[in-house]
């Protein structure tokens, strides 16, 4: 089981973990060991997260979002498999624990009278020091 926060936790069954061989260095024993980890969730499928968090976090994953409702994470950064699958593990759990956070709803402002009469006044300033650009004539 996978521990999220104090009430959420994902189960083992909504988790699948592939193992896979690594690209990169590792010498000759890069060909014979599968150390990368193909980590997927079923988080469509997923009774312990909430409409709203799955909507949050198909947003978020992106490109590993798959068409039937999963997250693909693939680690490869360490040479054992043990770590990698423990880091493939923390970046899901991170990934829903910046899910859970609720937007902060975004309240419209205006511009205060004061700067929009600041605004116009440095306008006219830089249109005056344009228009006495130019050609200068003998008067």
């Amino acid at each position: 089981m996978l521990k999220i926060n104090d009430t959420i936790a994902i189960e083992d069954w909504e988790l699948t973990e592939q193992f896979v061989r690594a690209s990169g260095p590792g010498g000759q024993n890069v060909n014979k060991v599968s150390s990368a980890v193909e980590l997927r969730f079923e988080a469509d499928r997923s009774p312990n997260l909430p409409n709203p968090v799955k909507a949050r976090l198909k947003r978020l994953a992106g490109r590993r979002w798959t068409k039937e409702g999963a997250i693909v994470i693939q680690c490869d950064e360490t040479r054992s498999q043990v770590r990698n699958r423990e880091l493939a593990r923390a970046r899901l759990a991170d990934l829903i624990r910046v899910a859970l956070e609720r937007p902060k709803r975004r309240i419209p402002t205006k511009p205060t009278k004061g700067s929009q009469r600041r605004r116009i006044e440095a306008k006219k300033q830089r249109g005056e020091i344009k228009a006495r650009r130019g050609r200068v004539t003998d008067d």
